[in-house]
């Protein structure tokens, strides 16, 4: 196994710790878990540079680096929705999203055809990561702030997220 896919699967391990330090609830907690959610989620453009700069893209790859991607944002997002940080009804959306979006490429990949990330997916990805890091950190923030940031960065999120859904079944809409 190259090591590209080492990377990804490393983020992949990674995500049990930000959910542990989440709900936990231990002193400094939120920060330990944003960190770690911080490196999985920066990892996650290193995995794709060392499979194209060393030529070691798999179909491994393929499959787990999308999958670990969703599965940070929506660990994240549950264990927040758990902890009365943010509203179930937002995560729904993005999990609605990332599971119809995953079930076309599923569809099309079955026709012989891969689905390449857009720039909305890409830009859905970076809002939803800043996002879920503004929730977390917002008790360390949010006593100087008059409007809940990580709230309103979570929206602008769910609407990204809802446009590059569109924006994937337009452009790639079943035949």
């Amino acid at each position: 196994m190259g090591l590209p896919n080492l990377i990804t699967l490393g983020r992949i391990f990674l995500i049990p710790l930000v959910m542990l330090f989440l709900l936990l609830r231990i002193p400094y907690g939120d920060l330990i878990a944003a960190a770690i959610f911080a490196v999985a989620a920066l990892t996650d453009s290193l995995d794709g540079y060392f499979a194209r700069t060393r030529k070691q893209i798999t179909r491994l790859g393929v499959f787990l680096d999308p999958l670990a991607d969703k599965l940070l944002i929506i660990a994240a997002l549950v264990a927040l929705v758990e902890l009365n940080r943010v509203p179930a009804w937002i995560v729904m959306i993005i999990i609605a999203r990332e599971l119809a979006v995953t079930g076309l490429r599923m569809i099309k990949s079955e026709e012989g055809t891969v689905i390449p990330a857009s720039r909305w997916g890409k830009a859905k990805t970076v809002a939803q990561v800043v996002a879920v890091l503004l929730v977390i950190l917002a008790p360390f923030y949010q006593s100087w702030l008059t409007w809940p940031l990580g709230y309103w960065a979570l929206i602008a999120a769910a609407v990204i997220t809802i446009i590059s859904g569109v924006d994937y079944f337009l452009k790639w809409r079943l035949s």
